[in-house]
Order: C-alpha cells, then sequence, then structure tokens
C-alpha cells in the first residue's frame, strides 16, 4: 500500500470520513502523489480514523455531525493553495481531480465539479437520482447555471472558498457552496466522472428519509437571497 505524503502540498484533499473504514484504504492508496489527504473524522465508532493515519493521511477531528461541518472543518484545516474534495466511501477515484486541479491552476475555472455518472448496479439509488435531478433544475433556475449534479468531487482555491462564507453545515453545505460561488461570478466547469457503488451503507442518501433530508436541506440554500453578480458555466 502506498503511504500518502505527510509534507506540506499545494493541493489538499478533504475527505468527509463517517465509518469508512472498509473504503479508506481504496481510496487513499488514489491520492495523486505529492498531495494531502485530510480525513476528517465525523465520529467514526470503527477505526478509521487509525486506519487513515496508518496509510498515512492527516486526520482531523470534527465532533459536530453534518456532512458540512466536516467539509467546513477541512477546509479550515488546509493550508495548500487548491482545495478538492471527495467523498471517503470508494465511489469517487480522487485520482479524477488531476485535471479538475490543472483546470484551476490555469486559470480556466474558478470551481469545477463532478458530473456523476453511474457505473455498475447500485451506483446511485433511484431516490438518490431523482432528488439531484430536481435539485439540479432548482439551481438552474436560481442561478442561470446549466449544472446536472452536486456531486462531491470538486476542486476550487481555498482562499476564494474560505471568502464565500459558507454556513451551512448539514447536506445542504455542497450546494450552498455552488450557489455563493455563482452569486460571485465564479466561472464552474462541469465533467463527467464515473461513479462507483460505494463501499458500506450511505449515510444520507441510501433511503428515502436520508434523501428527503437531504434535499429539504439544500431547499433551504436555494431560498438564500441572491448576492450581486453571476457565475458562468462551460
Amino acid at each position: 500500500m502506498r503511504a500518502v505524503t505527510r509534507t506540506p502540498s499545494d493541493v489538499d484533499v478533504v475527505l468527509p470520513c463517517l465509518n469508512e473504514a472498509e473504503a479508506l484504504p481504496w481510496v487513499l492508496e488514489r491520492i495523486p502523489p505529492g498531495w494531502r489527504a485530510l480525513v476528517v473524522d465525523n465520529g467514526s465508532t470503527d477505526g478509521s480514523a487509525e486506519i487513515a493515519r496508518a496509510c498515512g493521511a492527516t486526520v482531523v477531528h470534527e465532533p459536530r455531525r453534518g456532512f458540512g461541518a466536516a467539509c467546513h472543518a477541512g477546509l479550515t484545516a488546509a493550508t495548500a493553495e487548491v482545495v478538492c474534495f471527495c467523498d471517503a466511501d470508494a465511489s469517487l477515484d480522487p485520482s479524477l481531480l488531476v485535471p479538475f486541479v490543472r483546470e484551476v491552476r490555469d486559470g480556466e475555472a474558478d470551481l469545477v465539479l463532478g458530473r456523476r455518472r453511474p457505473r455498475g448496479r447500485g451506483a446511485w439509488p433511484a431516490h438518490a437520482r431523482a432528488g439531484n435531478l430536481a435539485l439540479a433544475r432548482l439551481l438552474r433556475r436560481r442561478t442561470g447555471l446549466r449544472l446536472h449534479d452536486l456531486g462531491p468531487l470538486r476542486a476550487a482555491r481555498r482562499e476564494q472558498l474560505l471568502a464565500l462564507g459558507l454556513t451551512d453545515r448539514r447536506s445542504g453545505y455542497p450546494l450552498q457552496m455552488v450557489v455563493r460561488a455563482a452569486d460571485a461570478g465564479w466561472r464552474i466547469a462541469e465533467h463527467d466522472v464515473p461513479y462507483l457503488p460505494r463501499t458500506g451503507a450511505s449515510k444520507v442518501t441510501g433511503t428515502w428519509r436520508g434523501t428527503w433530508q437531504a434535499v429539504r436541506d439544500m431547499s433551504r440554500v436555494l431560498g438564500e437571497p441572491p448576492a450581486h453578480g453571476g457565475g458562468t458555466v462551460r
């Protein structure tokens, strides 16, 4: 198993984590060389933090439960110029972030998002896909951006992300990032990425109840008054 570097890098990958012991080795092996993995432990009871450390990742502890709480703890702990986000459940390959980072560094986009394309049976349950589609339509209406997905694979510059003043600490965090980036006039790009069946049970969209909670959180974000400016999407 290749150890993830512990030395400072110019790219940090935030991996929100709640009981992902089985998936973490696969994910951390795919962190690009020279990048730093920040595994944000959100109260795991299966030894996820210890496994992450054994694989060479930096572990950040966030006791406040919530996907957004874990993501933001990782963002504030990051020190790299460019920060990426990726789920820790082995549904997405973090090596796919390499062209995303290149696009940000080259000044072609301010925020790069991965549009999930399911690979394999059960990769994306129908209820979760339906909820995502409905939210994407609402996002287009709210911002004018023709995005198709609110997926967790993404890259942007750390200082710009912090300047967005993100406040959601639940499931609405990824959407709030896009909405506020659009309001700030960011150039937003979207690219297809393969989406694999996750390892273990989903904490958010694995059930109708979890999906409904996520949709409710995100709907609240869409109700925020728009700021001045407007983003563009490619």
